[in-house]
């Protein structure tokens, strides 16, 4: 039987975290097959059967969800509960998990039963998925809640919302554009938007507010620009001046993108 021990020390380096208790991480990359395998070598010897990752796949799926949620009232305050749900549950899918999974490499280190080896377990996404959650758990039980969010945060929410802001349309609908105006801005290093009324007019009943949003330049060179809307209410036309800034800068982030495409395809062809 394969040792249960794994030199997971470029893994910790990725993760950018050193276990104080190495035992828990090695349980996080142990699957069941290889536990069950090791239980039938051991026989009675309960004590030296490993323990599997499936208990700690379950309490990382909970501190993924928390600090995604944290994470999501604090920096969206706008969006109604529906719209923080439909973010989340993209953001904590299995589709969206996997990217994080292979960029860690996480399936070279899982220790796998001579079965699931055979059949391809190293590079299942569902496998893949599950050990990436026991590891979120084995880093919150290691290190507590700071340092598995700052991990969450680094490789799995910022890639996320920086992938639906570069999709704009594409990805889940806006329905906040002022937060969906801040998040762009925030990705394309500039300062926060500011909003500022520039008239008013209309009887009280019937006002039609004018509204401007001012963004800055990068802090790595561009353009500052303002965007204006009318609306019936302050709030409406602040939400048409960040639409149409944040529709401005998509098809910047869009325009800047297939540059640095072409520029690539073009290096390669030299």
């Amino acid at each position: 039987m394969k040792s249960r021990e794994v030199d997971a020390s470029l893994l910790e380096d990725a993760l950018g975290h050193r276990f104080h208790n190495r035992a828990v991480l090695q349980q996080a990359l142990t699957h069941a097959s290889f536990a069950r395998e090791a239980e039938s070598v051991a026989g009675d010897e309960a004590a030296s059967s490993p323990g599997d990752n499936e208990q700690l796949e379950f309490l990382g799926d909970a501190v993924l969800s928390f600090v995604v949620s944290q994470e999501l009232y604090r920096r969206f305050p706008t969006y109604s509960e529906g719209d923080l749900s439909k973010l989340r549950a993209h953001i904590v899918s299995a589709k969206a998990l996997i990217r994080p999974a292979r960029q860690l490499e996480i399936g070279q280190y899982l220790l796998f039963g001579k079965g699931e080896e055979k059949s391809g377990g190293r590079t299942k996404s569902a496998l893949l998925v599950n050990a990436l959650e026991a590891v979120i758990a084995a880093v919150f039980l290691d290190a507590g809640l700071d340092a598995v969010r700052e991990f969450i945060v680094r490789y799995i929410l910022q890639p996320a919302l920086d992938e639906l802001a570069k999709r704009g349309s594409d990805g889940l609908p806006v329905t906040d554009y002022k937060s969906a105006l801040q998040e762009i801005v925030h990705c394309s290093g500039r300062q926060q938007p500011r909003y500022s009324l520039v008239s008013e007019h209309g009887p009280d009943h019937r006002k039609t507010f004018t509204v401007e949003v001012h963004v800055a330049a990068p802090e790595k060179g561009g353009e500052a620009f303002v965007s204006r809307a009318e609306g019936t209410t302050k709030k409406r036309a602040e939400q048409g001046a960040a639409r149409q800034a944040f529709e401005y800068l998509r098809s910047v982030q869009t325009a800047e993108s297939g540059n640095a495409d072409r520029e690539a395809a073009h290096l390669n062809r030299s």
